[in-house]
């Protein structure tokens, strides 16, 4: 939240205490992320590439992101990273 910039060697990772459906918003963020959820053997599940930041006006508009499948951890990235790295379903991130 509130970031201005997102080097394109960094990311946030989002760590959940058990496999569950995890919807995302971009609430207060400043700049359009690459949102890639994983289970817990660290699989990508689902992708959502070049979220925008939501529209001004009260948090309830700002749409949800994501949480279709089960996932563990929930990586975000700058804005186009997740097509530079050629990320796709079923790829396993090492972290």
């Amino acid at each position: 939240m509130f970031r201005e910039s997102l080097p394109p060697d960094r990311g946030m990772l989002f760590v959940h205490n058990a496999e569950g459906q995890y919807p995302y918003w971009m609430y207060q963020c400043k700049i359009s992320l690459d949102m890639i959820w994983m289970d817990r053997e660290r699989r990508i599940v689902e992708i959502a590439a070049n979220v925008p930041p939501c529209p001004p006006g009260p948090p309830e508009q700002c749409p949800n992101y994501g949480g279709h499948a089960a996932a563990m951890f929930v990586l975000e990235l700058g804005a186009g990273q997740a097509a530079r790295h050629a990320l796709k379903n079923g790829q396993a991130i090492g972290f």
